[in-house]
């Protein structure tokens, strides 16, 4: 059993699956032959959005299916993903092209691959062992949300929105590092008299994202502040 195996709990069979499960899409600079992990994330995706959802539903009797729904997203939101992909170390174990950057925290690049291994368990163990790989990750069961944790871009409209006179976020990318394949791209967003704050993220639509949660917990912290001082 590798060390990546008893890390995630599990044995492969097929041990090619896991390999390929650790191939990002950049390996394929090297070895263009070579065949990337997307399928699987394709595959890991699903899985994940299947075991999450059982899980709040039977943790969560009494919610409604909106809250369920925003409680299902948040448990395997790209960052959960990610900051579970980090506890495992994943990124020792990643194929990627030669020279390339180093992987920001809360990466895509993490949840993806976790994805894909979980594609890859699936396949190879079936339902029983993706459920128990599901349930050793250290996923934010019962860790308190936002309500908008589910869609941080549009609550920031709503409340930009709410303002008199109206207001409209603004995003601009401030910087763009790294390769065509795994960018790293910093947004900032602005809101009149909101304030203005930056994320980065690997893509553009992440970095948005980011930046406008970002935005929303400060305004969070200064409104938790002002209640304090009250």
């Amino acid at each position: 059993m590798t060390e990546l195996e008893e890390r995630i709990g599990y044995r492969f069979t097929n041990r090619a699956l896991l390999e390929r499960a650790l191939n990002t899409p950049s390996v394929r600079m090297v070895d263009p032959s070579a065949k990337d992990n997307q399928r699987l994330e394709f595959l890991g995706d699903a899985v994940f959005g299947l075991l999450s959802a059982d899980s709040v539903f039977r943790k969560n009797p009494d919610d409604q299916e909106g809250l369920l729904t925003v409680r299902r997203t948040h448990l395997v939101s790209g960052v959960a993903l990610a900051a579970a992909a980090e506890k495992l170390e994943l990124r020792k174990w990643l194929h990627r092209n030669v020279g390339a950057h180093e992987i920001p925290p809360h990466a895509k690049l993490l949840a993806d691959a976790l994805e894909a291994i979980m594609g890859a368990i699936w396949l190879d163990g079936g339902l029983e062992s993706a459920r128990a790989f599901f349930q050793r990750l250290e996923l934010p069961f019962d860790e308190k949300f936002n309500e908008w944790d589910a869609n941080p871009k549009g609550f920031l409209q709503m409340k930009a929105q709410a303002l008199t006179p109206p207001r409209k976020p603004s995003y601009k990318v401030k910087k763009i590092e790294g390769s065509a394949h795994e960018p790293i791209v910093t947004v900032e967003v602005s809101v009149p008299t909101l304030g203005t704050v930056e994320a980065t993220a690997i893509s553009k639509s992440a970095a948005e994202v980011a930046a406008a949660a970002a935005l929303l917990a400060k305004l969070q912290e200064q409104n938790d502040s002002t209640e304090h001082e009250d």
